[in-house]
């Protein structure tokens, strides 16, 4: 997936999900300030997309109807919603990747039927993701805290990657 860049960060009892704004078609650049990252169930749970806009706005819909379903259970919805995007022949052909989190834990969730859970508390996706992931463990283990951390590895991939806008959308969890 590219034309974007999410990362997630979990340190210091938060969780913090932070992505771009630019939107590009082709090597065009169509608008600069979108929201890929967002909360769903209530504000429970904060994710983030690479990829189609209108397939992602799909699965977070699905998304949602799952932790409503399994309510306070994100990696059993996670874990059905991926079943399904796997088996049906219209969510199938979506092509996009998402990264979610709630108070507990946090997930990589593509439509090869990967539910990942980081080793560490860093993640990203998108085609300045490897950047973002890059700087943000090198950040890791100095006294930034997780948003801190979150905002300067989105910037130093602004820097490299051309599908990446420094206009940031950033959601955070508290722990407790």
């Amino acid at each position: 997936m590219h034309a974007t860049t999410i990362l997630m960060v979990r340190k210091g009892g938060r969780v913090v999900v932070g992505g771009d704004g630019q939107v590009s078609l082709g090597q065009t650049i169509v608008k600069g300030n979108a929201r890929k990252v967002r909360r769903l169930a209530k504000g429970a749970v904060i994710g983030g997309f690479a990829g189609a806009t209108a397939d992602a706005f799909t699965l977070f819909e699905r998304l949602e109807a799952k932790l409503e379903q399994y309510p306070g259970q994100l990696t059993r919805a996670c874990v059905e919603l991926t079943k399904d995007w796997r088996t049906d022949r219209y969510l199938r052909r979506l092509e996009a990747m998402m990264v979610v989190a709630d108070k507990e834990v946090s997930l990589l969730l593509s439509g090869s039927g990967d539910v990942l859970e980081p080793e560490s508390g860093v993640m990203a996706i998108g085609s300045g993701g490897n950047y973002a992931l890059a700087a943000a463990r090198a950040l890791e283990d100095t006294d930034l805290d997780a948003e801190a951390i979150v905002r300067k590895a989105m910037a130093i991939a602004a820097e490299i990657c051309v599908y990446t806008n420094g206009n940031l959308v950033i959601e955070a969890l508290d722990q407790s």
